[in-house]
């Protein structure tokens, strides 16, 4: 994966894990990550998906976008 991929998923992972942003926000980050779509993308939802600091609803989307990797994945 490029320096630059890498880079941008670690901004939207901070983006998507941050309380303080709203929460529109820190759904749009993590979508993005989703649409990145790489291994190191399905990881990054996977943690986004196990922090209990997010609400139940931002957890869920991280989940349903790692589902929707490993769908593309088989394909």
């Amino acid at each position: 994966m490029s320096q630059q991929v890498t880079s941008e998923l670690k901004k939207l992972s901070a983006i998507a894990n941050d309380l303080e942003l709203s929460g529109e926000l820190r759904t749009d980050a993590t979508k993005s990550i989703g649409s990145i779509g790489t291994h190191e993308a399905l990881l990054a939802l996977l943690e986004l998906a196990a922090n209990e600091s997010l609400n139940i609803n931002e957890r869920d989307l991280a989940l349903k976008q790692a589902r929707e990797i490993l769908k593309k994945s088989r394909s």
